[in-house]
């Protein structure tokens, strides 16, 4: 037997692989980013009454994914920066197998630097490729406020990258 996809389901489903991506270089960690995917796609999935045929799904999406975010970080503000032990064992036996590898980690962990605030406008703008108005419209913030943050996350990224080694990140010697 044959499942007819909605038009509901197609819509939500669209946007996974985008939300996965954002969630991963948001939160800096696998588990979190798909227990956040998650959270996301039930919140959506129940309220997709409140959302507006027309209007942009993918910047409602992720607006939903910011708020989940956001309740999260408020929940577990003394478990910020704490890995399990499995995922970071894992991941530290992985050696890099190409020299882009280290620089990449090293821009990552800067990122991760970052005020939250700024990092979210520099993904979404960045890694997302949304407008300006999108990300205002997705974070729930005047348009000022995206370019103003946008630019103070560029700046300190700059400074971040312009410091290798103050930063515990190795230059890479050609």
């Amino acid at each position: 037997m044959t499942r007819v996809v909605t038009e509901k389901e197609a819509l939500i489903v669209e946007q996974i692989p985008k939300l996965r991506r954002y969630a991963r270089a948001l939160t800096g960690n696998r588990a979190a980013a798909d227990d956040l995917v998650q959270d996301c796609l039930e919140r959506a999935w129940g309220r997709f009454h409140l959302w507006q045929p027309g209007s942009n799904m993918r910047a409602w999406m992720f607006t939903i994914m910011h708020n989940c975010f956001a309740n999260t970080m408020r929940k577990n503000k003394h478990q910020r920066g704490l890995v399990p032990i499995e995922e970071w064992s894992a991941e530290a036996q992985i050696a890099p197998n190409q020299e882009n590898s280290a620089e990449l980690r090293g821009v990552a962990e800067m990122m991760r630097q970052l005020p939250t605030e700024q990092r979210e406008v520099l993904l979404l703008i960045g890694l997302e490729e949304m407008t300006y108005a999108e990300v205002s419209e997705a974070l729930e913030i005047p348009l000022g406020t995206v370019m103003s943050r946008l630019s103070r996350g560029r700046e300190r990224l700059r400074a971040l990258i312009a410091q290798p080694k103050a930063a515990g990140v190795r230059a890479v010697e050609e």
